[in-house]
C-alpha cells in the first residue's frame, strides 16, 4: 500500500492542488482521517478517509483520467535553487 507524506502537495486527478497537514482519528471509529488544505480559492481545510486518499481513481466512471491514483504526490522543485543573493 502507498505511504502518505504530510506536509507535501498531492495533485487530485481532476487537477487541483492539495497539502496534506496530517492525520486525525474519527471519533466515532478511530479510522485514519487525511487532513488536507486546498491550495487555491480560500485554502479551507478537508478530511477525507486515509484508505479514500490513497485508492487508485475509479477508471470506469473516469475513463479518460490518466492519472493512476486519486491524489498523487507532486514533486516540486524549487525555483531559487540556483539563485545567489
Amino acid at each position: 500500500m502507498r505511504r502518505l507524506q504530510i506536509n507535501r502537495v498531492y495533485r487530485h486527478f481532476k487537477g487541483d492542488y492539495y497539502l496534506v497537514e496530517g492525520v486525525a482519528k474519527f471519533s466515532e471509529d478511530k479510522s485514519d482521517l487525511v487532513i488536507y488544505r486546498k491550495l487555491y480559492e480560500d485554502g479551507t481545510l478537508w478530511a477525507r478517509p486515509l484508505e479514500m486518499f490513497l485508492s487508485e481513481v475509479d477508471h470506469e466512471k473516469y475513463p479518460n483520467v490518466e492519472q493512476k491514483y486519486r491524489f498523487e504526490l507532486q514533486k516540486i522543485d524549487s525555483v531559487a535553487k540556483d539563485f545567489k543573493g
